[in-house]
């Protein structure tokens, strides 16, 4: 059988480099489309793309089995009125580009699995939400929006469409696990304001699978909420990394001294503070094996 060929665009981040290894891992082509290209020594070969127009890297797409697009501004940046208007046009432009592109192959991929993320519920205090709740309000919601509504738009009736709304995922290199594990085992672990605010958290392992399954799974179409099933308070999740990194109880951080931080890292507060309490209803029902269902069982594996 022959090698499937995947193309990422924006696969050179956290999420991109372990799918790119992983479908290569499986013996298929990996196509990286990204800004700026380099000489890897493994299967994976890098593409130069602009991530707004149509170019030379479309004939990757002819004939490929799936494109997947990791690609957006990162959000861990102050939300101002500029950077939001970057953010969402980073996201929106990459989709339409794609679907340009799609649009002008003889041979469409397969299936296009496109990330959005959780943020697309906004700030849902304890309100379980599944993939049919509505978009929420606030900032990150509206960039969610914009970038599903762009896909859903794409005219591609031969190409298969998954969208996975991605939670906050773990992983040991990258995302933010690692600055919360430096800063716990520094006894700076403690809760986030009233540390009330749900975490819909990921293992980057499931993660990495639930996008295989998008790829290779004919039935699943729509929109996935990426997430484990048993969501935890920031409260909770501090509290089991604590446990995992043997220190101590620390003191929560109140709000005014997170908004303080958030504004000298160059961060942004509400990534910290709102709630977002999802399930991965649909997946559940597609049977899909979680390997780390338990905050615990997933901290225990990267934290050792």
């Amino acid at each position: 059988m022959s090698a499937k060929r995947i193309v990422i665009a924006g696969g050179s981040g956290f999420i991109g480099t372990a799918l790119a290894q992983e479908f290569a891992g499986r013996g298929n082509e990996v196509i990286v489309l990204t800004r700026r290209s380099r000489a890897r020594r493994d299967r994976v070969r890098e593409v130069v793309w602009d991530g707004e127009h149509p170019g030379e890297w479309r004939q990757f797409l002819d004939g490929a089995d799936a494109v997947v697009n990791l690609t957006g501004k990162n959000i861990n940046c102050p939300h101002t009125p500029e950077n939001l208007r970057e953010i969402i046009a980073s996201r929106v432009n990459s989709v339409n580009a794609i679907a340009a592109a799609i649009g002008k192959v003889e041979k469409p991929p397969r299936v296009w699995v496109q990330a959005s993320a959780t943020g697309f519920y906004g700030d849902t205090g304890d309100i379980a939400c599944d993939e049919s709740a509505p978009a929420g309000s606030n900032a990150l919601a509206e960039i969610c929006r914009q970038w599903e509504a762009a896909c859903a738009a794409a005219n591609v009736p031969q190409t298969r469409k998954v969208t996975l709304r991605i939670g906050f995922v773990l992983g040991r290199d990258g995302g933010a696990l690692p600055v919360l594990s430096k800063l716990t085992k520094c006894f700076l672990g403690g809760a986030v304001g009233n540390g009330r605010q749900y975490i819909s958290w990921i293992h980057l392992a499931d993660l990495v699978k639930m996008f295989v399954a998008a790829i290779e799974n004919g039935k699943l179409s729509g929109v996935f909420n990426a997430v484990a099933p048993n969501a935890v308070t920031n409260a909770e999740f501090m509290r089991e990394l604590r446990r995992k990194l043997d220190r101590p109880w620390s003191p929560p951080a109140p709000v005014f001294a997170v908004k303080i931080g958030s504004r000298l890292l160059g961060s942004e507060a509400s990534l910290a503070l709102v709630s977002q309490r999802c399930t991965p209803k649909k997946f559940l029902e597609a049977g899909f094996p979680f390997q780390f269902a338990e905050l615990a069982t997933a901290l225990d594996d990267l934290c050792h």
